[in-house]
């Protein structure tokens, strides 16, 4: 069945000499694997350099359940880009956050809000000329509503314990050791109001930017399955941080 979307490219890796293996994750299907020929002349009408991950493209597909991997008959740029592959600071964030997406978003189906989420900031990144270091923070936080794991504030009062596990706070000390207390504790509420708009006025220095980091890397890990430790993260917590 031949249909036509728009796609976020989130990995690519080499097959054989001549094909790649292309996940992407659709707006009317998730994500889909693809099996990508590489174009044996410059005329073809699939341009592998349009697969970096985190590029947004238009594509027609020859979708078909039963097949493990997928078709692309045709693609093309929907939204290019104009600063997000050539500034480095912006290129570092997009490495990260794109190697987050790959591992967060392997396994999901249609999610209308999700799609249109990552569509709208990516495209804020990418025109945002100032003010963006808490970008990657505000994007993780944000992301876990789509993601179905926001964190649950609600009745905190006389509750010092964060339990990253459950997402809640509560008031006795979990049994484990995935929780925040106290004054760590307090930038669960706090951080949960950042957003685009009012990230730079949550002032941190590296210390501080890299703590919030972690945690959100950690609370990641421990509400998607099989998430890894992200290897730029710590190249990322020394240029941003």
């Amino acid at each position: 069945m031949y249909e036509k979307t728009r796609g976020i490219v989130l990995h690519s890796l080499r097959y054989n000499d001549d094909s790649l293996i292309v996940d992407i994750l659709t707006e009317n299907r998730g994500t889909v694997p693809f099996l990508v020929k590489m174009p044996k002349s410059h005329k073809s009408s699939v341009k592998t350099q349009l697969l970096r991950p985190l590029s947004i493209i238009e594509l027609d597909m020859d979708y078909r359940p039963r097949q493990n991997m997928q078709r692309i008959r045709d693609m093309h740029v929907y939204e290019p880009y104009q600063s997000l592959p050539y500034e480095p600071l912006k290129s570092m964030v997009a490495l990260f956050l794109g190697e987050v997406l790959y591992y967060a978003l392997r396994n999901e189906d249609h999610n209308d809000r999700l799609f249109k989420f990552l569509l709208h900031s990516l495209c804020w990144f990418d025109i945002a000329e100032s003010d963006y270091a808490n970008f990657h923070l505000a994007f993780l936080i944000k992301m876990t509503r789509y993601l179905g794991f926001w964190p649950n504030c609600e009745d905190r009062d006389q509750m010092h314990f964060f339990d990253l596990q459950e997402g809640s706070f509560c008031a006795l000390h979990p049994i484990h050791t995935h929780y925040l207390k106290g004054e760590e504790a307090e930038w669960v509420p706090r951080f949960l109001k950042m957003n685009y708009q009012t990230m730079r006025r949550f002032k941190m220095n590296r210390q501080q930017r890299n703590y919030v980091l972690d945690q959100l890397c950690r609370y990641y890990r421990l509400h998607i399955p099989d998430f890894p430790e992200i290897k730029s993260l710590d190249v990322l917590k020394e240029v941003v941080g």
